[in-house]
This record gives C-alpha cells, structure tokens and sequence, in this order.
C-alpha cells in the first residue's frame, strides 16, 4: 500500500553521466509514497534530458555552476509549501525503497525531529564517520592541513571531533550531519531556511544542520543504512580545496571563531558516552 506521506527529493549534478545516476533514479521511483524527484543539473549542457521521461521527475538546467546548496534551494522553494518531508541525497548514493519508508514512519511518530540521517557505509560495507561535533578551526585545520605522521599526536581529538567515542549501532543526537543524505522536515524548513547561498560548496550541510538543531532534534538513525561512494574531492582537486577553505572563513565569520558559545555548549554534551 502506497503510503500517503508526500517526499520531494533533488539530487544536483555537475557532469555527471546519466549512467551514474540511472541506479539512484530507479530506487527513488520505486519508493511507495507519492514523490517528485528534482534533478538540478550544473553542468554546461543538458544532455541528461533526454533521458527524463517519468513524470515525477522535474528536471532543472542552470546553465552554469550555482553550488550545491544554492542548486538544492531551487527544489526547497518549490515544494517547501506542499510536501511533508525532502531528501537531500548525494548522487553517490545506493538505498532500498524500503528504506526510506523505514524513516518516513519514524519521523512521522517524532513531530520535534526536523532531520534524519541514516548509517552510511562505504561500498565494503564499512561505516563512514559522518557524525560529527560542530566544528572549531582547529578541527577543519587538523583534518584536511596536517601531515599523517602527525595526526597520531591529534588522534584523540580527531575521534572526538567524529563521535567515534559513540556508538554508531544506536540512535543518537547530533548537531551536524552530513549534506550525503538529509532527510528534513518541510516544517522545520519553513522556520530556520533554507541552504545559506553563500557556501558555494562544504560546510553548508554543517549550518543547515545546526541550524534546525536549534528549533528541532537531528538524530542519526541506524536502524537503516546506506551506501555512499564517498570521494574527498578537495583532496584531489586544488579548485575544490579552494571551495572548502572560503567556505570555512564563512562559517567561522558567521558563528565565531573562537568565541561560539552555542558551539561550546553543544560540544560539551556531545562529549559524553551515551545515546538517545
């Protein structure tokens, strides 16, 4: 039985093949609820177009390369008004219908969550650390700057930074979830925004996040899982390493550098062993 919860979801490309998305497409038409599916195309031609033939798919062509939470915010306003929940999903990622149901039903018993994440794995099977506490920018700097013969020195700092002193089998809290895979509340959305445009790309899942913490609950929720073919792109391209450190000026701009009280407060709790 189809189920009467109405889901929009929208995936940006940026030269991507139709090849590389036809597995995700097909598992989105497969989920039993009445859904429309946003592909918001970034890249210089529309030749994925030609593939778009189901009517619940509305295909978008910007014509250049608006970034990713500004290409998402063209979906969001659209169908902020009108649907129940939206999913933000990486064009990486593999899931089974069933899924998604799995979360649609849970949020609809838990008015006060405004986002959820699912465990996300790597295509091993094994987990990706995707949890994370709000960053400070020592954190950023320590991840992405500093050699790996030195990271040792900076392990236990590191691990907190990614909850890894948490248990990745149970439900839990979290302030800052990864942008792979947000599925959100239209609700929630209506009252903190949208993606913030001026992260071009990174950290903008990290401010939408801890901004519908401050009205909502944004739990990681393992009782489903995925497959997310992660890349770490800034690593590999000098163009995305740029995107990635304005982004962080930004953010740290925005919230604080050193003096983020909320930060601090937040990060405390998340220092803890326990579970929700």
């Amino acid at each position: 039985m189809e189920s009467k919860v109405k889901l929009s979801l929208s995936i940006v490309l940026y030269n991507h093949s139709y090849q590389i998305i036809s597995g995700l497409i097909e598992n989105v038409l497969q989920i039993p609820a009445p859904i429309k599916l946003f592909i918001i195309d970034n890249s210089e031609t529309d030749k994925i177009s030609n593939h778009i033939q189901d009517s619940r798919i509305e295909y978008i062509f910007n014509n250049k390369n608006l970034g990713y939470g500004k290409a998402h915010n063209k979906a969001l306003s659209i169908v902020v008004n009108e649907f129940d929940y939206h999913l933000v999903l990486n064009p990486d990622i593999e899931f089974e219908s069933g899924s998604i149901m799995k979360m649609l039903e849970y949020l609809e018993k838990r008015p006060n969550i405004g986002l959820l994440m699912p465990k996300v794995l790597y295509e091993d099977k094994q987990i990706q650390y995707l949890c994370k506490m709000l960053p400070t920018p020592f954190d950023l700097i320590m991840r992405r700057f500093i050699p790996g013969f030195l990271k040792s020195i900076f392990d236990n700092r590191l691990q907190q930074y990614e909850l890894k002193h948490k248990d990745y089998d149970q439900i839990m809290e979290v302030p800052n979830l990864s942008g792979c895979f947000m599925l959100m509340r239209c609700s929630a959305l209506k009252t903190v925004g949208f993606f913030d445009e001026r992260f071009f790309m990174y950290l903008e899942d990290t401010d939408l996040s801890r901004r519908i913490n401050e009205y909502y609950k944004t739990i990681y929720y393992p009782e489903v899982s995925i497959i997310h073919h992660f890349e770490k792109g800034s690593y590999k391209s000098f163009k995305l390493l740029k995107y990635h450190i304005l982004s962080a000026f930004k953010y740290f701009a925005k919230y604080g550098w050193y003096f983020d009280t909320v930060r601090d407060t937040i990060n405390s709790t998340m220092k803890g062993g326990k579970s929700i």
